[in-house]
């Protein structure tokens, strides 16, 4: 039987219970048995589709609809800004920007310097080799400069972390924007506008506090940056306007978008039509890693097999937030399927809580069960996915529902995490520590960005 032609028999009570044990046997899966989260969440969508009495001829075909739909509008995404990413990493740009930033902040405002360069840095790359790439810079100057390694290290950790939480071309945003259709470029420019104070509030204000309160030493684990990773560095400008290519192009989409809703131009015209394609996000971030390629690569006397190698070496490590972010779409796929996120979508309406704060706690609850900001954000986006399309949102709206379920998934970083364990041994902290530093910082990210998102949906 076709899945359009199938009718769900299932009332609400049953098809809520069956989601509460796909969670559960998710979370089983994931923490105790240690099941790889690609394949718990495969599992696990196959056992909820037979469980909600889905027709078994149509099982695999709705599993792969999920799984491709989300990949087509994620994989491209992850991948280009990745490469991106790894360009400006190799080239030195990073020390680029954190020595200039620090020279204009001057060494007083070293801190601030290192955070603002982590926050540009951190629009293309992803936390954890955000985090790797800084950190032997963040040792040299808290060495040079003195005090708590915590002023440096959590004004830097935090900052990739609220980029990663909040901007696309990062996973999390970019899958959420996706299950619950919301426009890129009104995400990146939301995202922006909530990361930028969450970060001063919650990174480099706390950084400020910690380093006084736990006075730690710069620790022997990576020694210094190495000189020649930065032969032959691009100029600060150069690098700055390369990280601002892509938001100009997708910003410049999504105005021509509004302006065609408003008559202003013609949606029909060819110069029109051309540049909103240009401006389409996948394309804005190829023409960027292709410009990227010449400036940081072939102008700079990187030969073409030595340049292959360098964008090559930066899918590795995305290649699994990329399948595990598809498994997610292929779990949301069934919830959908099954009537099941119809069916919570009518417990919410019942009991009046509005949505964004059902993603946001959904979020936070699974974030905390099993550690993966990626698995909670993409099960929460997709438990609420039918909520918010009989919603009928505005395009801010829904992008500060989107940063709301976004921020749920980084609360109350602990043990299950591997951001957690990652801060902690590079900044040689004890656990207790690292609990009342680290898990108290993203703690506080998730709950400011979702005061920010809220309000913005209110005021929308």
């Amino acid at each position: 039987m076709p899945p359009e032609d199938w009718t769900q028999t299932l009332t609400a009570g049953p098809l809520l219970a069956i989601a509460a044990g796909a969670i559960a046997v998710l979370l089983v899966l994931i923490i105790k048995l240690r099941v790889h989260a690609f394949l718990a969440l495969i599992l696990v969508s196959l056992l909820t589709a037979l469980a909600a009495g889905l027709p078994t001829g149509s099982v695999v075909e709705i599993l792969t609809a999920g799984f491709g739909s989300t990949l087509a509008g994620v994989a491209l995404l992850v991948g280009l800004g990745a490469m991106l990413g790894r360009l400006v990493e190799t080239s030195g740009g990073a020390q680029v920007m954190a020595d200039s930033l620090i020279n204009r902040f001057g060494e007083k405002r070293a801190p601030l310097a290192l955070g603002v360069a982590s926050l540009i840095f951190g629009f293309p790359i992803f936390f954890d080799a955000g985090l790797v790439v800084m950190l032997p810079i963040v040792f040299s100057v808290a060495r040079r400069l003195g005090g708590s390694l915590l002023l440096y290290g959590l004004t830097v950790a935090g900052a990739f972390s609220v980029m990663h939480i909040f901007v696309p071309p990062h996973p999390g945003p970019v899958a959420a924007s996706e299950f619950l259709g919301a426009n890129i470029g009104v995400v990146i420019a939301l995202g922006l506008v909530i990361a930028v104070p969450t970060w001063y509030v919650t990174c480099y204000l706390f950084a400020r506090w910690a380093g006084r309160r736990f006075v730690l030493p710069v620790p022997d684990l990576l020694g210094r940056a190495d000189d020649d990773q930065i032969a032959n560095p691009p100029a600060f400008r150069t690098v700055i306007l390369l990280l601002l290519l892509p938001l100009v192009l997708i910003f410049a989409n999504t105005g021509l978008d509004a302006a065609a809703v408003a008559g202003l131009v013609d949606r029909e015209s060819l110069v029109v039509q051309a540049l909103r394609a240009i401006g389409a996000t996948p394309v804005a971030l190829l023409i960027t890693v292709l410009v990227a390629s010449w400036v940081l690569g072939r102008r700079r006397g990187v030969s073409g097999t030595a340049l292959e190698k360098t964008l090559d070496s930066a899918l590795g490590p995305v290649a699994s937030v990329i399948l595990i972010t598809g498994a997610g779409g292929m779990f949301g796929g069934v919830l959908r399927a099954t009537g099941i996120g119809d069916a919570l979508a009518d417990v919410l309406s019942d009991l009046g809580l509005p949505v964004i704060v059902a993603g946001f706690l959904v979020a936070a609850i699974l974030r905390v069960a099993q550690g993966s900001a990626t698995v909670a954000l993409t099960t929460a986006a997709g438990l609420i996915a039918p909520a918010v399309a009989a919603g009928g949102y505005g395009a801010v709206e829904l992008a500060a529902i989107v940063l709301a379920v976004a921020a749920g998934s980084v609360v109350l970083s602990h043990v299950n995490d591997s951001g957690f364990w990652l801060v902690g041994r590079f900044f040689d902290m004890d656990v207790k520590t690292t609990l009342r530093t680290w898990t108290v910082m993203e703690t506080a990210i998730g709950v400011m960005g979702f005061a920010l998102a809220w309000l913005a949906f209110t005021l929308a």
